[in-house]
């Protein structure tokens, strides 16, 4: 039921219908492939199609073939109340729901209302428990112009500013207000320790929909030690704004390196979203790089309501 609501709204929010003379109906017709991590078709996967017709959310359910394949087909009209948009959510026992929209356009065009869509299907692997916090306002530095670290395993700042021993992230923010209309803002992460280090992580478009955004596992190399984020306005001059709240990044803290410069010990984890609007994961045990969480082990108690994270 929760499935049926979801894709109905996802469905509702794309359609963009007005009304003409003379409507002309045409089929659309939408093949789907579904394969696993490995590229592998995944038989027996329960897919639903929603769509939208007058003022009526419809679908179409089934499972995929023996090669991951299912088709489904329906009239809609280029004008009046048309269907401009699919909606794809595919599910199955042992893997992560993954969803997808595929826009058809607003006139009839053979090749975009006959698409072709192939989706990953992620397996669900071993979820660990781990540190998570979700913040939903945004976390706010105590000061400007001060580098002030932010312990992920106790979920706070590092004193005086805070409860937080380790420093995990150190934060600095630059700000200057212009006027009333117009400022600068320049957000800097960087870290305490020779190793450690953050990166972004480019979801494939077959993943984008995924109950499981990130991999599985953070890669070994790849870390870089410092991190910039700006964002500006200023009359007659363009604005810039980095933020991007559908960002993934990849980092490991707390990294020990022996005499040659070679990682002993570290900890992976992974933030969705964007600095200062984030949510972060920390996998406990040292040179572990599985980053799949377990929703019903955070390790981080008494958190509030709007701190729970919802996403493994």
């Amino acid at each position: 039921m929760k499935t049926l609501i979801y894709l109905n709204l996802i469905v509702l929010a794309a359609v963009c219908a007005f009304a003409q003379i003379n409507a002309v109906e045409h089929e659309w017709r939408a093949t789907l492939k579904v394969v696993d991590d490995n590229g592998s078709p995944v038989a027996g996967v329960n897919v639903g199609v929603g769509y939208y017709v007058g003022n009526t959310s419809k679908r179409i359910d089934g499972l995929t073939d023996t090669n991951g394949v299912f088709v489904a087909a329906h009239s809609a009209s280029t004008s009046g109340y048309a269907v401009y948009d699919l909606a794809f959510v595919v599910e199955k026992a042992g893997y992560y729901q993954t969803w997808k929209k595929c826009d058809l356009g607003v006139d009839y065009n053979a090749a975009k209302w006959n698409p072709t869509v192939t989706l990953v299907l992620k397996k669900i692997g071993k979820p660990i428990a781990m540190y998570a916090k979700k913040y939903v306002l945004g976390l706010k530095l105590p000061e400007y112009g001060k580098q002030i670290g932010y312990d992920l395993m106790v979920g706070d700042w590092v004193g005086p500013y805070g409860k937080g021993v380790t420093s995990d992230f150190i934060f600095e923010q630059d700000y200057t207000n212009i006027s009333s209309t117009a400022y600068y803002s320049e957000i800097t992460v960087s870290f305490p320790k020779d190793g450690d280090g953050i990166q972004v992580y480019t979801i494939p478009d077959s993943e984008t929909g995924s109950g499981l955004r990130s991999p599985h596992e953070a890669p070994i190399d790849g870390y870089q030690a410092k991190l910039t984020r700006e964002t500006s306005a200023q009359s007659g001059q363009p604005s810039k704004f980095e933020y991007d709240p559908n960002r993934i990044y990849l980092f490991r803290v707390r990294t020990a390196v022996d005499d040659r410069g070679k990682i002993v010990s570290t900890h992976y984890g992974k933030i969705y979203g964007d600095f200062m609007q984030f949510t972060y994961y920390l996998n406990p045990t040292p040179n572990d790089q599985n980053i799949e969480f377990d929703l019903k082990q955070n390790l981080l108690h008494g958190l509030q309501s709007f701190e729970q994270v919802p996403q493994p």
